[in-house]
């Protein structure tokens, strides 16, 4: 009977499900594991990064591009607290990403070893799935529960606790194998009950103005093309939570854009309001989407099809709910519509119209701002740049600050699909620099573009140094105010402009970036904007460009607690 150590037996398990990147810190409690990496044939990457936090922002848009499993790893105690984070994240955006987590020797337990933790305990409450291995024995058993889970039902993440004598006893070899098809997600989809789908395509049908309002599910799923044809059949205008950029594409004449409180403006709250049918996909209704359930108000007929149960009726009484994947839902949604089509009423809204007029209206708001030669440079004049320079294949990622509304907002992506990232679960600065990378490591041929607060630059600056060593060509833009931009324009709003610990010094970014290797541009002057940021798409590797910009409290930024 073949034997191996535990740490092979985990390298052989990622390798089994698929895993060609793993993102990661070492650690003490970790060199079993980094031996069995460094001595095996496996075909995956490790990309050693600077924090753990990083690592897991890392694999969370790696997974979120390929549509794999990301996994990050990290070493007991402290690492295993900063690796938190980026599992949280994910599982609130319900996407499959995998940590695991060294730990002291299950002999050394209660004896107060150096980093001892209850990681369990601390994983528990914010994974999808969570385990403490105890035995070598039940490696094997654990990698296949927390591939299942991430990866089925409502994707999520998952925690594996590998204490450092587990990692040295022997496994049998024959125990080491993984289930097909859990390498990606979802996996094991199921569809909703046929005759609640043919109650929504009834009500769809018979609705003179139904809107489609989507979130994450639909670009998870791989729906995109399934809802265009949906909404095109009613003629329905689609609109968008800041998750669910990328439904459909941002030019199509039925994309209304991000509606709510972040991203949405009065031409598409309106749309919202007019419905007299709202169709939630993959959407879960929440406070930021609804302007705290005002639009829908809770009297228009709600339809609401959701990979989990819990989303549905959790904040609107629903007249049908369709439980299951979106991809398979919308295909049975979209014969049953079909069907029909001859019912539609006669006088139905022209869904066509509405989205252009609410999509001519933003434009009229956003194009004197995005020409404007004023400085500091107004964050909408760096949206268009992006907008006309960058290719059709690219990918954005915002952190959640100043560039989260903009982009919600005005970012145009011409194709349907994932070319749009941020963090809306828990909205932790420092995700944007270390996303972009496990974005470009997922999507290599793609142009990736980091778009990021100068208070989030403070936060992950290090992982510069994991560009240049990797060559990873991401580029990075940084709106530099000085402030802490989204809490500095909320006390102007709702505490009467008592500013009180949100500013602090201006960094020269560019230098920075260039003391780690990284080409780099700082931009004062509007006029000189375009060539900067042509200029670092054009560089082949990693390049940083400086904009000295407005600040958020003096902006017209897209966000309705501002606005009044």
């Amino acid at each position: 009977m073949t034997k191996m150590n535990g740490a092979e037996a985990m390298v052989r398990m990622l390798q089994l499900n698929g895993v060609k990147h793993v993102f990661g810190l070492c650690g003490d409690t970790s060199l079993p594991f980094y031996d069995a990496m460094a001595r095996l044939d496996h075909g995956i990457d490790h990309i050693l990064t600077r924090d753990e936090r990083s690592a897991g922002y890392m694999a969370d848009a790696y997974a979120r591009v390929t549509g794999k499993v990301g996994v990050c790893e990290g070493p007991s105690g402290g690492g295993a607290t900063y690796l938190l984070p980026g599992l949280v994240e994910a599982n609130e955006s319900s996407v499959a990403v995998l940590g695991i987590t060294s730990d002291v020797s299950v002999g050394s337990r209660g004896k107060y070893p150096l980093t001892e933790l209850d990681q369990e305990a601390l994983y528990r409450p914010l994974t999808k799935w969570n385990t403490t291995i105890d035995r070598a024995d039940q490696i094997p058993g654990a990698v296949r529960g927390a591939f299942r889970a991430m990866t089925t039902g409502k994707p999520g993440s998952a925690h594996l606790c590998l204490p450092y004598d587990v990692q040295k006893h022997e496994v049998d070899a024959a125990e080491v194998w993984a289930q097909p098809g859990h390498d990606r997600f979802p996996a094991m989809r199921y569809a909703p009950d046929p005759a609640e789908i043919e109650r929504a395509a009834q009500r769809l049908v018979a609705a003179r103005l139904p809107v489609i309002i989507c979130g994450g599910g639909v670009v998870i799923s791989g729906a995109c093309a399934e809802l265009e044809a949906l909404a095109g059949m009613l003629n329905a205008p689609v609109c968008t939570t800041v998750s669910g950029q990328g439904s459909l594409a941002d030019t199509h004449p039925l994309n209304t854009g991000v509606v709510g409180a972040n991203g949405g403006i009065m031409a598409t709250r309106e749309i919202v309001a007019k419905a007299d049918a709202v169709l939630f996909i993959g959407c879960r209704a929440g406070s930021t989407t609804t302007e705290h359930w005002r639009f829908p108000s809770r009297d228009i007929a709600i339809l609401h099809l959701d990979a989990d149960p819990m989303v549905i009726a959790a904040n609107y009484r629903t007249d049908v709910a369709m439980v299951g994947d979106a991809l398979l839902a919308l295909k049975a949604l979209n014969a049953a519509v079909s069907d029909r089509l001859p019912h539609r009423p006669s006088d139905a809204a022209d869904g066509a119209a509405l989205a252009g007029a609410a999509r001519a209206a933003k434009l009229a708001a956003f194009a004197p701002l995005a020409a404007s030669l004023d400085v500091p440079i107004k964050p909408e004049r760096v949206v268009d740049a992006l907008n006309r320079l960058l290719p059709d294949d690219a990918v954005v990622v915002a952190d959640p600050g100043t560039p989260c509304p903009y982009f919600s907002a005005y970012y145009n992506a011409s194709k349907p699909g994932r070319h749009f990232i941020t963090n809306r679960a828990h909205g932790a600065l420092g995700f944007s620099m270390s996303a972009g990378i496990g974005a470009a490591v997922g999507r290599p041929r793609a142009t990736v573009v980091s778009v990021m607060g100068d208070g989030s630059f403070g936060f992950t600056c290090g992982e510069m140094e994991t560009l240049t060593r990797r060559k990873i060509p991401l580029k990075m833009i940084v709106f530099s105010n000085a402030v802490y931009g989204w809490i500095k324009a909320s006390q102007k709003a709702g505490y009467e402009q008592r500013y009180f610990s949100v500013d602090f010094s201006r960094t020269d970014h560019a230098r920075v970036a260039e003391a780690f290797g990284i080409k780099a541009w700082r931009v004062e002057d509007p006029g000189q904007l375009d060539a900067a940021i042509r200029a670092a798409l054009e560089h082949d590797g990693p390049a940083l460009v400086d904009v000295i910009s407005q600040e958020l409290q003096d902006t017209a930024a897209p966000v309705s607690q501002w606005m009044g």
